[in-house]
C-alpha cells in the first residue's frame, strides 16, 4: 500500500471503532455520574430525590456481594453483573423505580493472608482492591446507584452488623409462639415463677454467673464448648462448610482436625422448620431448594434412652465372637429407666421398629459421655479385637480419638472405607430386651448428626453390618427378609434393608411387634417407650448450630465484654461500633499444620490496651473493668443482611427504616414472603450464605424490625464462563495466549500441550481481563458478547475470536444511523414499508419478552435480525420511526452506543427512563400462515390462511382444496383433526 492510499480509518473517519467506542463510553459514564441517572429514590427520607420515580412500581435487583480480589476481574466475573444491569435498565424503561447497586464484602481470610505474606495492612490492600474493581466495573457501564454502595469494612456499616448480632444475642426462641422473643421476656418469666429454673431455685436466689449460664441455654447467640474444625496451619477454627471433602481448609488447603473449644455459636437449628417450610414461598431454582432441604435434613423418628451400667455395673464378660455379651446384670429389667447418678446414652433413630435388633452401640469419639463411662480396666473376657491392642480402655479411647481427629466428616462416613473403632469397656442396656450391649466409639458416627450416638442394628444397616463383621458382633434379624436369603445372618453377604416388610424376633413380656409392618411397629414401640419415660417420638435435623467465631484479626469485633467472673455482657448501642484497633502484628498464631494438639491464639488478644477496658455499661453497676471478646465474626456476617442496608445506607439511627424496608422488600401480591425481586449469583452459595442470610432475616422479622420474612424472593443462578486450560508434560499450566494450534493439536514453544475446558483464572494462565476486551472492541461489544454466548444459566466457553461478531453488529447499527465519511445522521423521515413495520414490531414483541425473562441471547438474535433487515432494505436511508425504536431496544444491552445514537438523533438528556417500545399486536402476527394438510400422515396440500382462522373454517377449506379432494378419491372421511392455523390431519 502506498503512502497516499487511504486506510479504512482515514477513508471513514466517523466509523465506529474501538477508539470511538472508548470516547463515547467514558463520556456517557461521566454524564450518568454527574446527573445521577441511576439514583433510585426512597418514598421519603434523605434518598427521596425524585418523588415522581418513587411513585412508580418498584423493582429491587441485586447481585451477590463481590469480594474485592487483588487479582482484579477477568471476563468471567462480570457475567452476572452485566445481566442484572441489562435487566435493571429494561425495568427502568418499562416504568419501574429500580434499585440496583453494588457493595463489597471486604472482611475475610484472603486479605489477612495477603497481609501476613506482604506486610501490607489488610485495610490498605482491601481498599486498593476496591478502587481497582470499581474502575473496572464502571468501565462496563453498569448502572448502579452509587450513593447506596458501601463495604463491610466501613465502621458505619459494621456498627449495624454488631447491632444485629446483639439483637440475636438478646433473643431466645419461644417454641410455643414459634418465633424469637427478647431475652428480657424470658427473664421476666423466671423472675415471676412462670418458668422454673433448672434446679428449681427462685431466680432471685441465683448468682449473676448462674443466671448467665441459664440464659445461655436459651440465647440465639451463645458460647459453648463443642467439637470444632481446628486448622493449626491457619490458626483458626472453621465452619463445616469451609472444610473440603478431603478434610482440608477451603482457604490455604491446610489439614483440619476436630478439637473441643469454647466458641460463639448461633442457634440456627431453632429455625430449622421455618427455613424448610418457607422455601415453598420462594421463586428459587428447585436444585437450590433441594440442597437446602438436604442440608437441614429433617427426619422423623424416636429418641431412645439406653441406661449405661459400665464394667462395674455387673454385666459380666464379653465372649469371643460376641455370642454372649454378659448377663442382664444389676437387676435391669425391660423398660427400666435411669437411676440417680447413672448415665444414659440417648439415640435418635428413624427405625425404632428395629430396636430389638440393636446388639451394640456406637458413640462419636467426641461424645461427652465417653470419658464418664470408660472403666479403669477391661471387663473380664473382652475380645482382643475390641481393644485395639491397648492395655486399658482409657488408652484405647485416647489413641483412637487422636486417629479420628485427623479425618474429615466425609472421610469418616465413606461407605467403602474399612470400619474402625474401639470398645469403651462399658455396656448399655437395650430398653426393650434388657440385654446388655457393648458400647464402642467409631469415626463413622458424627456429633454433627442426631445425638452423636447410634444403636447399631447390623442386620438392617449396611455400615453397622460391616462394623459387626469386623468386630465379630452379633447380627440379629428383626425385619423378615423378602429376597429369599433366609433368617440366618451368618449366610448373608450384607444387611437386609427394607421399609416394606414384617417385623420378627421383636417381643418381650409387655410388647410384641411380630407380624406388624414397619409403620405400625414404629407407632407401637414409640408409644411403649413414651409410656415408660425412656423415649418419645421426635424430629431430628442434620442442621447444626452455626459456628460463629474466628481467631482472626480481619473481621468484625464482637460487641461483648467479660467481667471479672467471666460473665459475658452486651455493650449498649451507644458504644457501637466496636472498631478494630490498629495493630502492628495482625498475624494469627499458626502452628505446625499437622499438629492437632494446639489451640488458637487470636491477634486481638495480644493488644492489651484494647482488650482491657474500664466501662460503665449503664446497668447500675457503675464503672467496672472488663475484657473484650478477642475472637472476630466470620466473613459471612457482613453478607447476612447487606440487602437491607442498600435500602437506607445513610441512616445513622437505624439499620434500615421500616418505611424503606416495606417499600422495597415488603410482602405483596405474588411475593407473600417479601424480599428482593431478583437476586443473581452463583449456585456455590446454595447453603452457606443463603441459609445464614435467611436465618438473620427471620430473627429481625420476629423482633418486629422488618416486614418481610425472607430476604430474596427470586433467585437466579448464572452459569460460568469457562476457558481452555493448557498444560505441559509436567501438568503445569502454560499461558493460553502463547499456545498455537496445528492440525488439531496444541503446542507451547514447540512442545505439545494438553487442552481441557475449565475455570478461568490467573493461576491457570488463561484469564482474559475485561480491560483487554474493552480496549480492543469497547465495553458495549463485551456486554453484547457475554450476553449472546448462550442462556444465562448455562456455563459456556470463552472465545476471544468470536467477540468480533458483536463488534460488527454495533458497526452495522452505527452505519444505519451515521454516515461514516461525514458523521451526519442519515435517517429519513419517510414511513417504512409494511414488511419493515412487521419486522420492527415482531422484534419489539420478542425482545420485550426475552429481556423480561433474562433470555438475553435470543433478544440479541432478534435485534441482529432487525438490524440486518434494515441494512438490506434501506438503501435510501433508514426511516426514523424504525431506527429510534431499534436504538431503544438495544439500549439495555449496549447502553453507551444507544445513548450516543439517541443524542445524535436529536434527543436531549439520557434515554435511561425513555419508555421501552411497545409492539402493535396487529403487526406482530403474519398476514397469512401456511397450513399443512395431511392424509395418512403424508402432506397433500398447503393452504395460506389467516392467523385467526377458526377450526371450522380451516376444516372446510382443507376438505374443499382440489389437491385434497383428488387425494381422497371419494374415500370416506372418518375424522378430521384440526390444529389451527397450521395443521389439518384427515383420517380416512
Amino acid at each position: 500500500m502506498s503512502d497516499t492510499t487511504p486506510t479504512p480509518e482515514t477513508a471513514a473517519p466517523h466509523r465506529y471503532t474501538a477508539a470511538l467506542a472508548a470516547e463515547i463510553e467514558e463520556r456517557w459514564q461521566d454524564y450518568w455520574d454527574e446527573h445521577g441517572s441511576f439514583a433510585a429514590p426512597n418514598p421519603s427520607g434523605e434518598l427521596n430525590s425524585a418523588p415522581e420515580l418513587a411513585a412508580r412500581p418498584k423493582k429491587f435487583i441485586m447481585d451477590m456481594f463481590p469480594y474485592p480480589s487483588g487479582a482484579g476481574l477477568h471476563v468471567g466475573h462480570p457475567l452476572g453483573y452485566i445481566a442484572t444491569d441489562v435487566y435493571a435498565r429494561h425495568q427502568r424503561m418499562t416504568g419501574h423505580n429500580v434499585l440496583h447497586t453494588l457493595g463489597f464484602d471486604a472482611f475475610g481470610l484472603p486479605a489477612e493472608q495477603y497481609a501476613v505474606q506482604t506486610g501490607t495492612h489488610p485495610r490498605a490492600s482491601t481498599e486498593a482492591n476496591i478502587v481497582n474493581m470499581k474502575a473496572q466495573l464502571r468501565r462496563l457501564g453498569l448502572g448502579h446507584d452509587r450513593r447506596r454502595s458501601f463495604a463491610t469494612i466501613d465502621p458505619d456499616y459494621y456498627r449495624w452488623t454488631q447491632w444485629i448480632f446483639l439483637q440475636i444475642y438478646n433473643s431466645w426462641y419461644d417454641p410455643d409462639a414459634d418465633r424469637a422473643r427478647p431475652i428480657d421476656e424470658l427473664v421476666r418469666q423466671f423472675d415471676e415463677g412462670v418458668r422454673a429454673t433448672p434446679d428449681g431455685r427462685p431466680w432471685a436466689a441465683l448468682t449473676g454467673p448462674e443466671r448467665a449460664d441459664v440464659l445461655s441455654d436459651y440465647r440465639l447467640a451463645y458460647v459453648a464448648e463443642s467439637p470444632v474444625n481446628w486448622s493449626p496451619g491457619l490458626g483458626t477454627v472453621l465452619a463445616n462448610e469451609e472444610v473440603t471433602a478431603d478434610g482440608r481448609s477451603e482457604r490455604g488447603n491446610f489439614p483440619v482436625f476436630k478439637a473441643n473449644l469454647r466458641q460463639w455459636k448461633m442457634r440456627i437449628t431453632a429455625y430449622a422448620d421455618r427455613l424448610l417450610t418457607d422455601l415453598d414461598a420462594l421463586d428459587w431454582p428447585e436444585a437450590i431448594k433441594l440442597q437446602q432441604r438436604n442440608w437441614i435434613g429433617r427426619s422423623e423418628g424416636a429418641r431412645v434412652d439406653f441406661p449405661v451400667r459400665g464394667a462395674d455395673g455387673g454385666h459380666g464378660g464379653a465372649a469371643h465372637g460376641g455370642a454372649g455379651v454378659g448377663g442382664a446384670g444389676a437387676g435391669v429389667g425391660v423398660g427400666g429407666g435411669v437411676g440417680a447418678g447413672e448415665h444414659a446414652i440417648t439415640v435418635f433413630t428413624t427405625r425404632p421398629d428395629t430396636l430389638f435388633g440393636a446388639t451394640y452401640m456406637v458413640l462419636a469419639p467426641e461424645h461427652e459421655l465417653v470419658d464418664p463411662i470408660v472403666p479403669a480396666a477391661w471387663p473380664e473376657g473382652t475380645h482382643q479385637v475390641w481393644t485395639g491392642g491397648h492395655a486399658t480402655p482409657a488408652e484405647a479411647v485416647a489413641a483412637y480419638r487422636k486417629q479420628a481427629a485427623t479425618k474429615s466428616d466425609v472421610e469418616r462416613q465413606a461407605e467403602a472405607k474399612e470400619k474402625t473403632g474401639v470398645f469403651t469397656g462399658a455396656f448399655a442396656v437395650n430398653p426393650v430386651s434388657a440385654e446388655p450391649v457393648p458400647v464402642f466409639i467409631a469415626d463413622y458416627v458424627l456429633m454433627g448428626y442426631g445425638t452423636g450416638a447410634i444403636m447399631a442394628v447390623p442386620a438392617h444397616d449396611v455400615r453397622d453390618f460391616a462394623f459387626a463383621r469386623a468386630f465379630e458382633l452379633p447380627v440379629r434379624p428383626v425385619v423378615e427378609p423378602t429376597d429369599g436369603r433366609g433368617t440366618d445372618p451368618s449366610t448373608w453377604d450384607d444387611a437386609f434393608v427394607s421399609y416394606d416388610a414384617k417385623i420378627i424376633n421383636s417381643a418381650n413380656d409387655e410388647l410384641s411387634l411380630n407380624g406388624l409392618g414397619v409403620v405400625d411397629a414404629k407407632a407401637a414401640v414409640t408409644a411403649w417407650l413414651t409410656e415408660r419415660g425412656i423415649g418419645e417420638g421426635t424430629v431430628n435435623y442434620r442442621l447444626r448450630d452455626w459456628l460463629f467465631s474466628r481467631q482472626r484479626y480481619w473481621g468484625e469485633p464482637f460487641p461483648i465484654v467479660y467481667d471479672e467472673e467471666g460473665t459475658a455482657h452486651a455493650l449498649p448501642d451507644s458504644m457501637l461500633p466496636v472498631e478494630l484497633p490498629e495493630v502492628d502484628d495482625y498475624r494469627p498464631r499458626t502452628f505446625d499444620p499437622d499438629d492437632a494438639d494446639t489451640s488458637p491464639e487470636t491477634p486481638l488478644s495480644r493488644n492489651e490496651d484494647w482488650v482491657t477496658v474500664e466501662l460503665d455499661l449503664g446497668d447500675g453497676n457503675g464503672v467496672r473493668s472488663y475484657r473484650r471478646e478477642t475472637n472476630t465474626m466470620p466473613n459471612w456476617a457482613g453478607s447476612c443482611w447487606y440487602e437491607l442496608r442498600y435500602l437506607d445506607p445513610a441512616n445513622s439511627e437505624q439499620a434500615v427504616s421500616p418505611e424503606a424496608e416495606t417499600y422495597w422488600m415488603g410482602p405483596r401480591e405474588g411475593q407473600p414472603a417479601g424480599g428482593v425481586d431478583l437476586y443473581v449469583g452463583g449456585a456455590e452459595h446454595a447453603v452457606l450464605h443463603l441459609l445464614y442470610a435467611r436465618f438473620w432475616h427471620k430473627v429481625l422479622y420476629d423482633l418486629g424490625h422488618i416486614s418481610s420474612f425472607e430476604p430474596f424472593h427470586k433467585l437466579y443462578n448464572q452459569g460460568m464462563i469457562q476457558a481452555f486450560v493448557y498444560r505441559d508434560a509436567r501438568g503445569i499450566a502454560v499461558p493460553a495466549t502463547e499456545v498455537e494450534e496445528r492440525d488439531g493439536a496444541y503446542y507451547h514453544q514447540g512442545e505439545p500441550v494438553s487442552r481441557l475446558l475449565g475455570k478461568m483464572g490467573k493461576s491457570l494462565k488463561n484469564a482474559v481481563t475485561p480491560d483487554e476486551i474493552c480496549a480492543e472492541y469497547g465495553a458495549d461489544t463485551l456486554r453484547l458478547y457475554e450476553m449472546a454466548m448462550g442462556p444465562l444459566d448455562v456455563s459456556r466457553p470463552w472465545d476471544t475470536r468470536a467477540v468480533v461478531g458483536q463488534y460488527r453488529l454495533l458497526q452495522r447499527l452505527w452505519r444505519n444511523v451515521v454516515d461514516e465519511a461525514t458523521g451526519e445522521v442519515t435517517v429519513v423521515e419517510t414511513e417504512p414499508d409494511e414488511a419493515t413495520l412487521r419486522a420492527l414490531h415482531k422484534a419489539i414483541d420478542g425482545v420485550t419478552g426475552d429481556l423480561a425473562a433474562l433470555r438475553f441471547n435470543t433478544a440479541i438474535a432478534k435485534i441482529t435480525e432487525l438490524n440486518n433487515h434494515l441494512t438490506r432494505s434501506a438503501s435510501g436511508g433508514v426511516p426514523r420511526s424504525v431506527v429510534e425504536p431499534l436504538v431503544l431496544l438495544i439500549a439495555p444491552l449496549a447502553p453507551h452506543i444507544a445513548e450516543e445514537l439517541w443524542s445524535r438523533l436529536g434527543h436531549s438528556g439520557s434515554l435511561t427512563h425513555e419508555p421501552f417500545p411497545v409492539a402493535d399486536p396487529a403487526l406482530v402476527q403474519d398476514e397469512t400462515v401456511t397450513c399443512v394438510v395431511q392424509i395418512k400422515g403424508k402432506v397433500k396440500a398447503r393452504l395460506e390462511v389467516a392467523p385467526t382462522v377458526s377450526d371450522a373454517d380451516l376444516e372446510a377449506a382443507a376438505l374443499a382444496d382440489p389437491a385434497v379432494v383428488a387425494a381422497l378419491g371419494g374415500a370416506e372421511v372418518r375424522k378430521v383433526i384440526v390444529r389451527a392455523p397450521k395443521l389439518v390431519n384427515i383420517v380416512v
